[in-house]
């Protein structure tokens, strides 16, 4: 069964964003990545190929090994989904922020 993979559904996992945490700065292995937690390495797997079919990560063979890396060019286009939800919540703590350093408590 061929399932399709949602975005968001897979970085709603805190797993999965910490695996994308840790290849954002470099790439790295199955077996570096699943070092790094305290799960079974099939289960950090999963989460591996839930993120690359999503296309989040991608996957670089080099011989024997494949390593995993950031697809920039998907989590921009999360990012820019992102952007105008995170622009509204601005004004509106702005908003918030002004209206309380003008608030007066009555005595």
């Amino acid at each position: 069964m061929n399932l399709r993979r949602d975005v968001f559904q897979a970085i709603a996992d805190p797993t999965r964003r910490a695996i994308l945490l840790l290849v954002a700065s470099q790439s790295l292995t199955a077996g570096a990545i699943a070092a790094n937690f305290d799960t079974a390495r099939p289960t950090v797997s999963k989460h591996l190929q839930i993120l690359t079919e999503c296309e989040l990560l991608q996957q670089e063979q080099t011989g024997r090994e494949i390593h995993y890396h950031i697809n920039a060019k998907k989590m921009k286009e999360v990012a820019d989904f992102i952007e105008p939800f995170r622009q509204m919540w601005d004004e509106r703590f702005n908003k918030l922020e002004a209206l309380m350093k003008n608030y007066k408590p009555k005595k």
